[in-house]
């Protein structure tokens, strides 16, 4: 079977080892460009197996490409992976960890991730109104009785979230207390997260359409050099479906399922949890509440808006939430520059 979309998604791939895992997902992912980027040691060689189409770029690549807005790109820490969506020029982004393997369904077969997040994408979602159904665009599932018509042709997908058998996404102190709990539930089904309703997100295996909400999809700044680790992804999900919500656009969770095949030291976590257990507490609440201006009609505009709004009220828990919200308009400032807009492009031509 033909690749699905071959010229429309780039595999983004943080790691900080030779990516052997990379075989394992051969029969997938070996028709895709792959961005990988290189965290931690710049000069340390990281081996990529024969047969891909790949580009590489390490912290002196980031440093060289971003110059003075290069901060805002986190160091020692996941969230260096959203360098790779800025410069992809692709529709869709695929991004997964190192870690993350080939799952089985319940029927023995081998899942194709792929496939099933860009099924996802293009579809649409049902956000204002809940199908009982799940995903009513599913062959084998329509809208159930008393479903509006009026909202029945649903609106763009903009993320398709997806899940892990074996080790779960825990914080450290569910770690802690459940060291040895596995995920052994496949549940076959998809469904579209309510507008306003928020969730956790989890970028180990994580699409979405980078036309629509890419200059949302920002991890922050965290690792080294900040007090916060293990909240990237975090982050990025409250942005992303506040400005999903604002802008009609749907987000989808459930298939498909990847095999997550170790899990990370509970300690580790812990110290770069800490002091995210607190603010998050807060920040939900912040994110519960964010009105965005009509005004804002397109990502980058909300998350300007997201910006100033994190400044004004999380500024005040601590100094580092100042830094984070500079950090948030270069990253919009940085992605303006490699995505011009189109009429921006006809005029340079």
């Amino acid at each position: 079977m033909a690749p699905i979309l071959k010229d429309e998604v780039d595999i983004v791939i943080p790691t900080i080892r030779s990516l052997n895992f990379l075989e394992n997902w051969r029969p997938f992912f070996e028709p895709y460009h792959l961005i990988i980027i290189q965290d931690g040691d710049p000069t340390k060689v990281i081996e990529v197996p024969k047969g891909f189409d790949y580009e590489l770029y390490n912290r002196n690549d980031i440093n060289r490409v971003l110059g003075p807005k290069a901060n805002c790109i986190s160091f020692k820490d996941g969230a260096c992976r959203c360098f790779g969506f800025l410069v992809s020029k692709k529709k869709f982004i695929y991004t997964i960890d190192d870690d993350c393997f080939v799952a089985k369904d319940p029927t023995g077969k081998d899942i194709d991730t792929l496939t099933q997040h860009l099924d996802n994408l293009t579809k649409p979602s049902t956000p204002y109104f809940f199908n009982t159904l799940y995903d009513p665009y599913r062959e084998g599932a329509d809208f159930v009785r008393g479903y509006p018509f009026s909202l029945r042709q649903g609106v763009p997908t903009a993320v398709s979230h997806g899940l892990w058998l074996n080790i779960p996404d825990y914080d450290a102190p569910t770690q802690l207390v459940k060291p040895l709990e596995r995920n052994t539930r496949y549940v076959d089904a998809v469904m579209t997260i309510p507008k306003g309703t928020l969730y956790p997100m989890c970028a180990m295996n994580l699409a979405f359409n980078r036309e629509l909400i890419g200059a949302a999809m920002y991890f922050g700044i965290m690792g080294e050099g900040h007090p916060l680790g293990r909240y990237d992804d975090m982050w990025a999900g409250w942005c992303t479906k506040v400005v999903c919500d604002h802008l009609g656009y749907g987000v989808k969770t459930g298939l498909p399922y990847l095999w997550h095949s170790k899990a990370s030291n509970p300690f580790v976590n812990l110290k770069k949890e800490y002091k995210g257990l607190f603010w998050q507490e807060e920040m939900i609440p912040f994110f519960q509440s964010v009105v965005l201006p009509k005004e804002c009609t397109n990502a980058q505009q909300c998350y300007l808006e997201l910006a100033k709004l994190t400044k004004e009220k999380l500024g005040p828990i601590d100094p580092y939430f100042h830094n984070f919200a500079d950090a948030m308009v270069a990253w919009i400032e940085a992605w303006e520059e490699f995505n011009p807009p189109a009429n921006a492009k006809t005029e340079s031509a």
